[in-house]
């Protein structure tokens, strides 16, 4: 099993959520984050006064998928949130160990 961790703008939400409902991922979990990488953030103007915004409002999606499913998955998640411009975001892969269900104590790929 696989953990994706999804970076994104959050003007991609529904886009992301549409792309992995298309490939068949059911599950996920959505936060509301903020960080910046190489962009480093920007300035605004507010009332005459400027801002160094360092932290840029993003979105995070975490889902728990099948071995077998990643490239299928990380394909369809980059193809409907990349805008080919800075700020885009990351995909992140790793392992899971193990993973059970609660209500009936489901485990490994069964209790996805």
């Amino acid at each position: 099993m696989l953990k994706i961790e999804a970076i994104i703008q959050p003007a991609k939400l529904e886009a992301a959520r549409e792309a992995l409902k298309n490939v068949g991922v059911d599950g996920i979990t959505v936060s509301e984050v903020r960080g910046h990488g190489r962009q480093k953030g920007h300035t605004e103007v507010y009332r005459g006064r400027e801002y160094q915004i360092d932290l840029l409002p993003k979105i995070k999606l975490e889902m728990v998928i099948a071995s077998s499913r990643k490239d299928e998955v990380v394909r369809a998640l980059a193809d409907a949130v990349r805008t080919g411009k800075i700020g885009d975001g990351k995909i992140f892969v790793s392992e899971v160990m193990e993973a059970i269900r609660i209500r009936d104590d489901n485990r490994g790929e069964s209790a996805l």
